[in-house]
């Protein structure tokens, strides 16, 4: 059984953990409210844009002008997955989610008889993959010095894709991130960019006349999709990494509350023991006497 100090200590150790916590729980509540205004922002411009590239490439079918992003290479052998997380942890299942989605994906793949390719965004996504699939990985992008993303990351990024495409180094890109909802709720989120899948689409010939040509305009608008879409789950995954976080320490702070009430009860009966102990001894030996 810990003694009286022992359990003061531990009582003193688990208020300094709960100060901590605390403090992070607020300070990740007031970058929360930043981040999910600029993801929340950026939904309407992405899926407008993401809208118009669908009716222009119902247009152009598959046609032999349709540009290479569209088209693709014509082979779905070499599969590059970019697979995005936080530079920090402390965000309970944050983290964990995208790496599970990506390895299910991976597995599902190799098992096909497809390359694999991993490019990482942020280091603890990085860290977890490399444990099983470090032969796999081919870059890493270090997002540990960026205060606030901007679309000059999602650019850089979306450049170092095209790049990469255009070099014949693969021929299906797909991010992973996650789509934030709520504080409590983000879910894990598989988008392929390149080549551009689209869902559905109104046909864009039936509503507008395009000049030069619905070609001319997506072979421009479709690498500034691939930095959109990137820059969009960019900012998804800042909102949902810091409504995890918020909710991570909440949970946390709570938690030890509950242990500093549960470690008071147990020092005061021990302390209680310990002087009803003394006053027994006190009172047999004052009998002896």
């Amino acid at each position: 059984m810990p003694s009286l100090k022992d359990l003061k200590n531990r009582i003193a150790s688990v208020k300094s953990t709960r100060k901590i916590t605390k403090a992070m729980q607020m300070v990740a509540a007031a970058k929360l409210r930043r981040a999910q205004e600029a993801a929340e922002a950026a939904r309407p411009y992405a899926e407008r844009m993401t809208a118009v590239m669908s009716g222009l490439a119902a247009s152009v079918g598959n046609s032999d002008s349709a540009p290479r992003l569209l088209a693709g290479t014509g082979s779905d052998q070499t599969h590059l997955l970019v697979v995005m997380t936080s530079e920090r942890g402390l965000c309970g299942a944050f983290n964990s989610s995208i790496v599970r989605l990506a390895r299910a994906r991976v597995a599902a793949l190799l098992s096909a008889g497809k390359t694999v390719k991993i490019l990482t965004v942020g280091k603890k996504g990085r860290e977890q993959l490399k444990r099983d699939y470090a032969k796999y990985l081919i870059g890493h992008v270090d997002l540990s010095e960026v205060k606030r993303i901007g679309y000059d990351n999602a650019h850089a990024i979306a450049r170092d894709l095209l790049t990469r495409f255009d070099a014949g180094e693969f021929d299906v890109a797909t991010i992973f991130y996650n789509r934030f909802q709520s504080v409590i709720s983000q879910v894990p989120t598989e988008l392929q960019v390149i080549p551009a899948a689209f869902e559905g689409g109104e046909s864009a010939s039936t509503l507008y006349d395009y000049e030069p040509s619905e070609e001319g305009i997506l072979a421009d608008l479709l690498p500034r999709g691939v930095a959109t879409q990137v820059f969009t789950a960019l900012l998804e995954n800042g909102a949902s990494e810091q409504g995890a976080r918020m909710s991570a320490m909440d949970n946390a702070t709570r938690n030890a509350g509950d242990m500093i009430d549960r470690l008071t009860i147990q020092y005061n009966r021990s302390r209680q023991a310990a002087i009803t102990t003394e006053l027994v001894e006190i009172i047999a030996g004052a009998e002896a006497l």
